[in-house]
């Protein structure tokens, strides 16, 4: 029997009054950013709490892994914490997962949301917990993009499901094929999906619609990418991919687009393929359920998800 079939474990939605933790897991912040969205986070009647090693510094990340994982751990274990709302992506979350209290996140799950390098820790919390999530900003963007903390509020404080629409005119626009699908959502960032297979934290895909967003690859390096997605034979195992946003470094431009080699390695897949969503490192990152039933209509441009959330 495919994981999948096991039941989803929905989180409570939030409420006014409820704490929120605001956590560095991966890549080191501006403080100015994360008090922005802590400001943010009370004009919704939220309580942010930014943990204590929330602003360091080491290497690549915002902290040495204890202090990376002793913040996400004792975020998870709170009982006064409703959600988990990462600072940052960058990268260095793989280090620490394999220190995450999964008791705690079984014990009392609570909302987590995040992108980029926290696809990875989405990934385990579905592998290993059946718990859905939130793919959407972190939390410096939300102090100067009022479109995403929109789209943020409603997926941590509605039950009320996202409904994403396609733009033609975006880069991965063209990236289409035909039909409908339905699934659960699961996936995110590219790259770091790819690294998580054959790890703890990789979902499994069967029946799934795979989304898929990536920043700073060229063509070649998402061919590479979406090729080893292939030879594990997850590809062929899906419903549908819901693509969002692939953005290039202008070095690496050129007459073979990230939309050209998705559409040629995607297209001839025979499942319903939507480009143009707004998820992403573009200028609009949607906040989006992953976990939960999706609805992905080509013809329509449209992808509905159920909220993570219960009453």
């Amino acid at each position: 029997m495919s994981s999948l079939t096991l039941p989803t474990v929905h989180p409570k939605v939030l409420r006014p009054g409820d704490a929120v933790a605001l956590v560095s897991p991966s890549g080191p912040v501006a403080a100015e950013k994360i008090e922005a969205a802590a400001r943010v986070l009370e004009s919704w009647g939220l309580r942010p709490r930014i943990y204590p090693h929330a602003y360091e510094r080491h290497s690549f990340y915002a902290g040495t892994d204890a202090q990376r994982i002793s913040d996400l751990n004792h975020a998870l274990g709170d009982p006064h914490i409703r959600a988990v709302i990462c600072n940052r992506g960058g990268y260095g979350v793989q280090r620490i997962l394999n220190e995450v209290d999964l008791e705690a996140v079984r014990r009392d799950p609570k909302l987590l949301s995040g992108f980029s390098d926290i696809t990875a820790v989405h990934g385990l919390l579905w592998a290993q917990a059946r718990l859905a999530s939130v793919h959407g900003p972190v939390a410096n963007q939300l102090g100067h993009n009022p479109l995403m903390a929109s789209g943020l509020r409603h997926a941590l404080m509605s039950t009320e499901p996202v409904l994403l629409q396609a733009d033609p005119n975006a880069g991965t626009g063209s990236v289409r094929t035909r039909g409908r699908a339905t699934g659960t959502l699961l996936g995110g960032n590219l790259s770091m999906l790819s690294t998580c297979i054959g790890t703890p934290f990789m979902p499994d895909m069967d029946g799934a619609i795979l989304l898929l967003e990536d920043v700073g690859e060229a063509a070649y390096r998402v061919d590479r990418l979406l090729t080893h997605l292939g030879n594990c034979g997850l590809l062929q195992r899906l419903n549908g991919i819901a693509l969002g946003d692939f953005s290039v470094p202008a070095h690496a431009a050129g007459s073979i687009s990230p939309a050209d080699v998705l559409l040629e390695r995607l297209g001839s897949l025979g499942i319903a393929v939507l480009g143009g969503l707004p998820v992403g490192h573009g200028e609009v990152n949607q906040a989006v359920p992953l976990g939960t039933r999706a609805v992905l209509d080509v013809e329509a441009g449209t992808l509905l998800v159920e909220s993570a959330n219960v009453a």
